[in-house]
């Protein structure tokens, strides 16, 4: 099982690298079901492990020109905020057991996961039904600052709440709000994500014992299957990355649904 956890590790990386996003989402199960992590430190050690891995690949989508840095910060910082604020104050006063009625009780790392699950499933479903092309002129007229700022802000709560990167809600933004072409709006996200879940996990150290031996070579071992996405990412088409990004995520979606639910 360690193995395989190991493995999986290595695919983290390389979802990374040639969507963008969704190593968290492939992260926090592995961590739980395979390496038997407890939800909620999992969760923390996904921000580390996708944080890390994220800067390797944003480094490398920035040599190519695909990373946008001004849009990033843009939509980096408010999120970071939501991020730290919710991992350090929120997720801490989470009860253990949320609710109990007669012999089924809710705790802390069913909630989790569930609502982690679900927010995956609304973002895969946005993107499979956004028209295919990725071309600026034919999407939303841009929105204002503003509202961005206040949707990623409260991008970075979710962020918080489930430890993930968030690529599957940040890259949906880029494309469809800040007009990037989905290989930039990749190269972008994983600038966003390293910042978000770096700051977010430094919300955690205060809160849980980290294995950092563990941590490093789970890390260590998904950096290089970025580095081996980012390659792979040449040989695939802006249309094709996002439908097979939509459809990781759903299901992935469905996946922690029938492990919590069923």
């Amino acid at each position: 099982m360690e193995l395989l956890g190991y493995i999986g590790a290595l695919c983290v990386g390389l979802i990374l690298g040639l969507t963008g996003g969704g190593g968290s989402m492939l992260t926090v199960p592995i961590l739980v079901y395979i390496m038997f992590v407890n939800p909620v430190t999992a969760t923390a050690y996904s921000l580390f492990i996708v944080g890390t891995t994220s800067i390797f690949g944003a480094f490398q989508n920035f040599k190519k020109g695909y990373v946008d840095i001004k849009k990033g910060l843009l939509f980096a910082v408010p999120s970071f905020i939501g991020v730290y604020l919710t991992r350090s104050f929120i997720v801490p006063k989470i009860p253990n057991d949320i609710i109990t009625i007669s012999n089924f009780t809710l705790t802390k790392g069913t909630f989790l996961m569930v609502f982690f699950a679900v927010i995956m499933f609304l973002a895969a479903i946005s993107m499979l039904r956004e028209k295919n092309s990725t071309n600026t002129e034919n999407l939303t007229k841009e929105v204002p600052n503003s509202v961005i700022v206040l949707q990623t802000f409260l991008i970075g709560v979710i962020i918080g709440l489930v430890g993930a990167g968030g690529g599957f809600l940040i890259i949906p933004s880029l494309v469809f709000f800040a007009k990037l072409p989905m290989k930039k709006a990749i190269g972008t996200s994983l600038f966003i994500i390293a910042i978000n879940s770096l700051i977010g996990f430094l919300g955690d150290v205060q809160n849980i014992h980290i294995d950092w031996n563990f941590l490093l070579i789970f890390t260590s071992i998904s950096i290089l299957g970025i580095f081996i996405g980012t390659y792979l990412s040449k040989f695939i088409n802006e249309k094709q990355l996002k439908k097979l990004f939509a459809i990781f995520v759903l299901i992935m979606a469905f996946v922690i649904l029938f492990k919590e639910l069923l």
